[in-house]
C-alpha cells in the first residue's frame, strides 16, 4: 500500500494497494525482524528495499485510490481477531498459573503458593478481567454482525485497546508465579507476552484508538450538559412545589457548653 495521488482533494483517496510478486526484480530482503529477540516467522515482518520495481497497472487492487477503503475493510475484523486471540492467550496463561500455584513440590516458607496471600487474589482478578474482556469482544462482534464494521467502530476500538492490555496483565501474573522460570524458555509465557505486546501496535496503536474514542465520546458533551441541567431544573421545580428544602450537613451544629 502506498500513496499514488498525494494531491487528491480527498485524503482517503490518495492511497492504492498494489500486488508485487516476491520475485519481481528490484526487491531485496535485507533481514527479518525479531520481536523482543524472538524469531517472528512465519507471520512476522521483514526489512525490504524496493529499487526501481515495476509491475503492470493491472496489479492495482480494485482501482487507483481505493487503498484506504480496502484496508479499512479488513481492519475491523482483523482487530476483533487480535482481541479473540488475546483472550485465548490469557486463558492459557491462567492455566499455567493454576498449575504452578498448585504444584505440591513448590512450598516456599513451608506453604504451597496458593496459600500465600496475594496468589488467590491474582487468580480471582484474572478471571474477572478475562470474562469482562470476552464480553467486550462479543459485544463488538454482535454489533459488527448486525450493523457492519463501520457502525461498530466504538465497540471495535474498545476491544482492541482493552483486551491485549488485559491479556498482558494476566500473563505477567503467571510469569510472576513462576519466578525465573517464567521468563525463560521452559514455559510459553515469555513468548506469549512478547507476541501479545505487539498487538498494542498492530492495526493501530492504543493511542490512536483512545484518541478516536475520546473524541467521539466527547461529542456528547453538550447533550450530557443539557440533560444534567434539565434534571437540576426539574429537581428545583419539585422542591418548590412541595415546599422542600435542601438540608446541608453541619448547618445545625452548636457549640458544646461543656
Amino acid at each position: 500500500m502506498g500513496k499514488t495521488d498525494p494531491d487528491h482533494e480527498d485524503p482517503y483517496r490518495q492511497q492504492s494497494v498494489v500486488l508485487v510478486p516476491a520475485d519481481t526484480p528490484g526487491i531485496s530482503i535485507n533481514r527479518m525482524l525479531k520481536v523482543y529477540g524472538y524469531d517472528d516467522a512465519p507471520h512476522g515482518h521483514g526489512h525490504l528495499t524496493f529499487t526501481d520495481v515495476r509491475v503492470p497497472v493491472a496489479n492495482i487492487v480494485l482501482g487507483e485510490g481505493r487503498g484506504f477503503e480496502i484496508i479499512q475493510g479488513r481492519l475491523g475484523p482483523g482487530r476483533i481477531h487480535h482481541a479473540m486471540r488475546s483472550i485465548g492467550a490469557a486463558e492459557r496463561a491462567m492455566d499455567w498459573m493454576l498449575m504452578r500455584v498448585n504444584d505440591e513440590r513448590k512450598k516456599p516458607f513451608g506453604k504451597a503458593l496458593r496459600e500465600h496471600g496475594v496468589i488467590l487474589e491474582w487468580i480471582a482478578k484474572s478471571r474477572i478481567e478475562i470474562d469482562a474482556a470476552r464480553l467486550v469482544v462479543l459485544n463488538a462482534a454482535v454489533k459488527m454482525d448486525e450493523l457492519g464494521p463501520k457502525k461498530a467502530l466504538r465497540e471495535i476500538a474498545e476491544a482492541k485497546v482493552l483486551v491485549p492490555q488485559t491479556a498482558l496483565t494476566v500473563i505477567d501474573r503467571a510469569v510472576q508465579s513462576f519466578g525465573g522460570a517464567g521468563v525463560c524458555q521452559d514455559t510459553p509465557l515469555a513468548g506469549m507476552w512478547a507476541g501479545i505486546r505487539t498487538l498494542r501496535l498492530a492495526d493501530g496503536p492504543d493511542e490512536v484508538h483512545l484518541q478516536q474514542l475520546g473524541r467521539n465520546e466527547n461529542r456528547r458533551g453538550k447533550e450530557a450538559t443539557e440533560k444534567i441541567r434539565r434534571q437540576q431544573a426539574k429537581t428545583a421545580e419539585l422542591m418548590k412545589r412541595f415546599g422542600a428544602q435542601t438540608a446541608e450537613p453541619g448547618t445545625r451544629i452548636r457549640r458544646s457548653k461543656m
